[in-house]
């Protein structure tokens, strides 16, 4: 098994820092990132968007450049934990390119196990809630009408088409 060289954190590494890296690994729980002078972190999962996501693989593959942000540093045990999800913008920021009455592509994020209703992300940074409809799955493409933003509560209601 080859080892890599110890790379200890310097001082010039900052929290809130936005940097460039490379995903060098994809694990379940996240993805490991390379940046410069060696520094190898983790992005963790819930840190990669604001939509619930399975796998990283489904944002990320091996070898590919990325922007992140420092979101913390523990210089004692060396390690870097990176942010993704602060870099695709606010909700404000996300939901000005979409208006009420207007149909738009989604992807199922999560069917609520109480038959609530269905997660449905329109960027990476947003997501609507459609009513609950039997025989859709997580990852399944679907066109939305956007029947209500609901700027004050952060929702935006969808219905599905």
């Amino acid at each position: 098994m080859k080892y890599k060289k110890f790379v200890p954190i310097n001082d010039e590494l900052q929290e809130k820092m936005i940097t460039n890296g490379i995903v060098k690994s994809i694990q379940p729980y996240g993805a490991f990132i390379e940046i410069e002078n060696g520094i190898v972190g983790l992005l963790h999962i819930e840190d990669i968007s604001i939509a619930r996501i399975k796998s990283p693989f489904e944002r990320f593959q091996i070898g590919q450049k990325v922007q992140i942000m420092v979101k913390s540093i523990d210089r004692v045990e060396n390690k870097v934990m990176f942010t993704h999800k602060e870099l695709l913008g606010t909700w404000e920021d996300n939901i000005t390119e979409f208006k009420e009455g207007t149909k738009v592509k989604g992807i199922i994020k999560e069917t609520e196990k109480s038959k609530n209703g269905i997660f449905i992300e329109l960027t990476p940074n947003l997501v609507g809630m459609a009513e609950y409809k039997e025989n859709f799955e997580y990852g399944q493409s679907v066109e939305v009408y956007i029947k209500k933003i609901i700027p004050e509560k952060k929702k935006v209601k969808l219905i599905i088409i």
